[in-house]
Order: C-alpha cells, then sequence, then structure tokens
C-alpha cells in the first residue's frame, strides 16, 4: 500500500508540472485571441466529433455539450496537457442559427438579425492532466441595426460570411452593423478570455504571457 502511495504520489506531483496547452479547435479566430493574452497554443488539433444537434436540445446546453465533447476527444490523445475545448453559437429564442457555407444560408441570416437582437452563447471546457474537468456558459446580447437592402449585398459580396455562425464576424465588415452589444465581446468573436484564463488557472494551469510585439499581433 505504501508503495502504491508514493507512486501515485510521483505521477501527481510530474503531472502538477505540466503547461502544455493544447487547442481543440480549428478556429484561427481562438488562435489568435488566445495570442491575445499572450498565450500560444502548444498544438492545435480540431476535435473530430458528430456536431448534430439533439432534438429538442436547447442552444445553451447545446453549445456546453459540444464544448465538454471536444475536451474530452482530445484529451486522449494528449493525456498530459491541458485542453481547451468551445463551441459558440448565434441564437434567437430556441432558433440555432446555422453556420453560413453559401450565399444563400449568409442572405437568410442576415435578413433575420437585421434589426433584431439575438444572443452569442459560448461553451468552454477546460480539462487538465490530472483528469479534472471544468466548464462555463457565456451570453452576450447583441443587437443588429436594420439592414438596407444595399448594405445586405454588399456585405454578402465580401464573403466574410463564409463558415461563420450566424453569416458574420464582429471583428469585420459586420462590426459596423451592431447597434450595441451587451456582455463579453471576445465571446462573440469566439473564446471568452477572462472565463477561458479563469477556467485554466482554476485547474493549476500557470499564466505567462510570451514576450515581444509578435505574440499579440492581430490576424482577425
Amino acid at each position: 500500500m505504501g508503495k502504491s502511495n508514493s507512486n501515485n504520489r510521483t505521477i501527481f506531483e510530474s503531472l502538477s508540472d505540466v503547461n502544455r496547452l493544447v487547442l481543440a479547435s480549428a478556429s484561427s479566430r481562438r488562435k489568435q485571441l488566445l495570442l491575445q493574452m499572450g498565450i500560444k497554443a502548444d498544438s492545435i488539433m480540431p476535435a473530430n466529433i458528430d456536431e448534430s444537434a439533439f432534438r429538442n436540445e436547447s442552444p445553451r446546453l447545446y453549445a456546453a455539450r459540444l464544448a465538454k465533447e471536444k475536451c474530452l476527444a482530445i484529451s486522449k490523445l494528449e493525456p498530459r496537457a491541458f485542453i481547451i475545448g468551445a463551441d459558440t453559437v448565434v441564437t434567437a429564442g430556441t432558433k440555432i442559427f446555422p453556420k453560413a457555407d453559401s450565399i444563400e444560408i449568409a442572405r437568410e441570416c442576415m435578413i433575420q438579425l437585421s434589426g433584431r437582437r439575438h444572443q452569442v452563447i459560448t461553451g468552454v471546457a477546460v480539462i487538465s492532466p490530472l483528469g479534472r474537468l471544468s466548464t462555463r456558459l457565456v451570453t452576450t446580447r447583441v443587437k443588429f441595426k436594420r439592414l438596407s437592402n444595399r448594405e445586405l449585398e454588399v456585405y454578402l459580396g465580401t464573403y466574410e460570411w463564409e463558415g461563420k455562425a450566424g453569416g458574420y464576424a464582429i471583428q469585420g465588415v459586420a462590426g459596423s452593423f451592431i447597434d450595441w452589444i451587451n456582455g463579453s465581446y471576445t465571446n462573440v468573436v469566439g473564446l471568452p478570455l477572462y472565463e477561458t484564463k479563469n477556467l485554466l488557472e482554476g485547474l493549476g494551469w500557470k499564466w505567462k504571457p510570451a514576450h515581444g510585439k509578435a505574440s499579440t499581433k492581430s490576424e482577425f
């Protein structure tokens, strides 16, 4: 028993010194948001999971579930690292807006968002090398101005909507359509930095901002 306890303590102490960070996402925006905080992920590993919503699944439960599933999927491949998983949805009521992969979908999203309030919800999950998991849900309320036909057509011609939840990115041209926001700006971009940093540090990850201007250069 004594030897077993000694071995467990050795493993614990070894893992406690690990500060490797893996981002379980293909999103360049999330990578750049981490850099904005002075953090360069040691590895970028998109999680290959089924992102289909369950029947009658609420937007909040959907975002939380996908963040957790992404995190757990990559932790199996990187057990000696801190893993960040995140998922962002744009929603109005119980409707989850799709990622715009065609101009038709982008047009429909923008028409529905025009002149209306909506919510951007991000689920964030972090798992430590010791297997501890923490999660957060962050909600930001956003209101679009009423778009003119010309504004809509010009925006669609930029193709900034491609692959974006709800067909827009607040850090791009569509930022000029935002009447107001209530809540975290970085959440709307794709990763709420305040909450993410708190989750990491709460699990023992040590914040060590990279030095030099290159670490915070924006590529949004």
